[in-house]
């Protein structure tokens, strides 16, 4: 069975057994703390090593999310522990987070700019993109900077990207005049 349908399958389990206890937002906060633990190289490794067993795994697991984590998220990390599906935990948790969004009609959008925004005007930015109809009305805004694109701006959400940096105008000049 492929990675995407295992993630997928595991990842609607989850979401529909939080929405029939009611604590669907809180689960999300939980998984969308575990995709930021995730990206911490050691626990990444450990989640991929075959060496480490099940038994130490999911005590690191107690020591790590008890404490903050809801009854229902621990008990599937410790069911996915059980099966040895541990290794599928970061795809199954970015599924669940993108189900999470399709289900409350919300669009990811990374806006990349070459300089720094302030507040006021990464909300306009989010309203006009969200007014635009090109994506769902409720819109999850990631501003990030790179400098290399010297100035403009690159829109990306719905495996869509569009791309008004200064830097790929250039690029284009350069591949009409060679």
């Amino acid at each position: 069975m492929s990675v995407q349908r295992i993630s997928s399958r595991y990842a609607k389990s989850l979401i529909d057994l939080a929405q029939e206890r009611d604590c669907l937002e809180r689960i999300v906060e939980d998984i969308r703390h575990f995709n930021e633990v995730c990206e911490v190289r050691d626990f990444h490794l450990l989640l991929k090593s075959p060496i480490v067993n099940a038994s130490t795994k999911k005590s690191v697991f107690e020591r790590l999310f008890k404490e903050s984590y809801d009854p229902l998220t621990m008990a599937f990390l410790n069911i996915i522990l059980r099966k040895g599906r541990e290794m599928y935990l970061e795809n199954i948790a970015k599924e669940f987070v993108q189900q999470y969004r399709d289900i409350k009609r919300i669009a990811a959008v990374t806006f990349t700019t070459a300089t720094g925004l302030e507040s006021d005007q990464l909300e306009k930015i989010k309203n006009l993109i969200a007014d635009s109809g090109a994506t769902y009305e409720n819109v999850e805004l990631e501003s990030s900077v790179d400098p290399d694109i010297l100035g403009g701006f690159i829109i990306e959400f719905d495996h869509k990207l569009y791309d008004a940096s200064v830097a790929h105008r250039l690029d284009e000049l350069r591949k009409e005049f060679s």
